[in-house]
């Protein structure tokens, strides 16, 4: 019963540092430079891991799938199942597994080492709210970069599936690309957006507040940064679940 208290008190906590935070975004004086300073950090540890992991993603996806299809006699729908498979699920968790593991955990490292070298009540002190100066931004820019890197990671897995299914397994370039439209509809890219979105404002959200209030020093501040991420990779998928059986629910399938 405790541990339940303590999960929920943790995410109300959650919850209480979102809102604030976005509420701060808009209020003046905009912090312009901190939010362009994060999104120039968070792509710079994520983008080329996120492209590297994503094309051997893609690949897998199409080793599976065409093994499966070539024994149902279905060799030209592989294109049109992996983009279902990226665009609806890899693109948005590979985005948000990395931006929590690299980025996340460096925003909750930053805001925690502010918090035991109590800079954030010097703030407090001389008037500066630490959530519009450090929270807002931080929540900005995870949910741009998520939403920017989205994209790059479903190109960069389509393009790995296509070459194992072109290349390696024998297929052709013009089936592979004529048949990424035939199970797939626009809602799938409105729905990876959607996801992208939440992912990475969970993020963030999480990794400000855990690093605002961190307690115990320089131990708390790494304590605080692990929870940061497992609690992340919990919500993740919790919430992908939520979004995906909701859009099953909503919108008609293609068949």
């Amino acid at each position: 019963m405790n541990k339940l208290r303590r999960g929920l008190g943790e995410l109300g906590g959650i919850t209480a540092i979102a809102l604030d935070g976005t509420l701060a975004i808009p209020r003046r004086p905009w912090q312009t430079n901190e939010f362009v300073r994060q999104c120039w950090f968070i792509t710079k540890v994520c983008a080329i891991p996120l492209i590297l992991i994503s094309i051997p993603f893609g690949m897998i996806i199409a080793l599976h799938v065409g093994s499966f299809f070539r024994q149902l006699g279905a060799e030209s729908q592989i294109g049109s199942a992996l983009l279902l498979a990226t665009v609806r699920e890899q693109a948005p968790i590979a985005t948000t597994l990395l931006i929590a593991g690299a980025g996340g955990s460096a925003m909750c490292a930053d805001i925690g080492s502010r918090r035991i070298r109590e800079e954030i009540d010097a703030m407090q002190v001389m008037g500066v709210d630490p959530i519009q100066r450090l929270v807002g931004p931080r929540l900005a820019a995870a949910t741009v970069c998520a939403v920017l890197f989205v994209s790059i990671v479903a190109v960069a897995g389509i393009t790995g599936g296509w070459y194992f299914a072109v290349v390696v397994q024998g297929g052709t370039t013009g089936s592979y690309f004529a048949s990424l439209s035939a199970l797939a509809q626009i809602e799938d890219f409105y729905m990876m957006m959607v996801k992208a979105v939440v992912f990475g404002f969970t993020a963030g959200a999480v990794a400000c507040y855990k690093g605002y209030n961190v307690a115990g020093g320089p131990k708390g501040v790494g304590d605080a940064v692990q929870a940061s991420v497992v609690i992340t990779f919990l919500l993740l998928f919790f919430q992908n679940f939520l979004i995906t059986a909701m859009y099953f629910n909503l919108v008609p399938q293609r068949v």
